[in-house]
């Protein structure tokens, strides 16, 4: 990690505080400051990803005036630092006012070191996530997948394998809920292959009558049917020397799958009411949200064609599995609909963020994108709150667990094994825990942990 990226700011005005701080989280590249100004004149050099403000600075050390003036100053430079502020217990409210202005988080005082680590480390990891969505937004080259907003282990294999199967002209079988983005991902086939600059047709066969889709995808001539005024080229036909692309699969009629498989297998087909053979070059893409071996055993899809449209196939994991990744796009979309709404929202409150990340998305990336889209319109402030997102029954609790809560579990889970494994030998446990006994005795009761 670079020394600038390693970087960490502390504005505290207390001497002794700065010297305490500053040893315990030596694994940063730390720099302090004692007011406003030199504060400032850090941020401008180093731009620290995270800072820790005391808001209690000069000339106002018992209020919290030049804190929050100092906070609002940071984030109007440098609104993607992560600010965590420090709050007494006489001033929670000062802090609560500040998370409105745009602050990550607060600590307590007198200063935890242990909980103050737990605060920056997991500012530090969104911090990065942010980063990471702020390379994928804008680096430079125009690669089809370079604007697909993923950065999750399971999204990097999908990407890996369109990468593989792009150039070639192999028929592929997308598959997975609906709202994961499977025609964005059938564009980037399309793109990465040598056919990138012919054209690109989408017919969603779930969204034309039966009666018509056969004639929607073939063409008819004129006179073939009642209301048939002219000839008309069809979907199969307008994608000659590019990609056809067959959203819904799975809801083309039985009747028309055999006139599909043939056309698959010979590359020709015949207008309705039309004698001539028409020969054309296309590469197919597929795409279904149904269970296609399910509907081959009930007799709906047949399994000749299924063999033909599948010879890849690439599943597309629904949201709520792709780690990390609905936070990326709830801030994609953000600066989208800023943009669009000329709004100057500029990020979410804790609750939101859990709430995102807890939330399953059943509609996936196209019910993320329309959240979204409602919480920029109802945004009061400059936060966007689970109340904006209206997410039901979610909370900061059901994303993240308090730090008071993970350091309980872990200790309970800790005192547990150690028990074990010194078959409850408390002398023991306390040496390997590096505990006294006695304080080994008083978390056993809190704990409610019996020898």
């Amino acid at each position: 990690m670079s020394e600038k990226n390693n970087s960490l700011l502390i504005v505290e005005d207390d001497a002794g505080l700065q010297s305490q701080m500053k040893w315990a989280l030596s694994d940063y590249d730390v720099h302090v400051a004692s007011e406003r100004n030199e504060a400032m004149t850090i941020m401008r050099r180093i731009e620290p990803p995270v800072v820790v403000l005391d808001l209690g600075l000069p000339p106002d050390p018992n209020g919290a005036s030049e804190g929050l003036a100092t906070l609002e100053e940071i984030l109007s430079f440098r609104p993607q630092t992560k600010v965590i502020v420090a709050s007494g217990n006489e001033d929670r409210q000062n802090a609560v006012r500040a998370i409105g202005l745009g602050a990550y988080d607060f600590y307590p005082k007198p200063v935890d070191i242990e909980v103050l680590q737990l605060i920056i480390g997991r500012a530090r990891h969104l911090y990065e996530l942010e980063e990471e969505n702020r390379r994928l937004l804008e680096r430079d080259d125009d690669g089809p997948l370079s604007h697909i907003i993923a950065a999750s282990p399971q999204m990097m294999k999908v990407f890996r394998i369109i990468e593989k199967v792009g150039p070639t002209d192999v028929s592929v079988l997308l598959t997975g809920e609906s709202g994961v983005g499977k025609e964005v991902l059938a564009k980037a086939l399309h793109a990465l292959n040598a056919r990138a600059d012919k054209p690109f047709i989408a017919i969603n066969c779930a969204a034309i009558p039966e009666n018509l889709l056969e004639s929607e995808l073939f063409g008819h001539e004129k006179g073939a049917f009642t209301g048939a005024v002219k000839q008309t080229i069809g979907k199969v036909e307008q994608a000659d020397g590019g990609t056809l692309f067959l959203d819904e699969i799975g809801e083309m009629p039985a009747e028309l799958q055999s006139k599909m498989l043939r056309f698959l297998q010979e590359r020709e087909f015949e207008r309705i009411g039309g004698r001539r053979t028409i020969q054309v070059d296309v590469r197919i893409i597929s795409a279904t949200n149904a269970d296609l071996q399910a509907h081959i055993g009930t007799g709906q899809f047949r399994e000749d064609l299924y063999y033909r449209l599948n010879e890849v196939n690439i599943d597309i994991p629904p949201l709520r599995e792709r780690t990390g990744d609905a936070v990326l796009l709830a801030r994609h979309f953000l600066q989208k609909f800023n943009k669009q709404m000329k709004r100057s929202i500029t990020g979410f409150t804790n609750d939101a963020l859990a709430a995102i990340s807890a939330y399953a998305w059943p509609g996936n990336v196209r019910e993320l994108e329309n959240r979204m889209k409602r919480a920029v319109v109802m945004a009061d402030d400059k936060l966007i709150t689970i109340e904006d997102l209206d997410i039901e029954g979610q909370t900061a609790a059901d994303g993240f667990p308090t730090l008071k809560e993970v350091r309980e579990r872990a200790e309970s889970e800790a005192i547990t094994k150690v028990l074990a494994l010194t078959q409850n030998n408390v002398t023991q446990a306390a040496k390997l825990l590096g505990v006294s006994r006695p304080t080994l005795y008083d978390l056993m009761r809190q704990y409610n942990l019996k020898n």
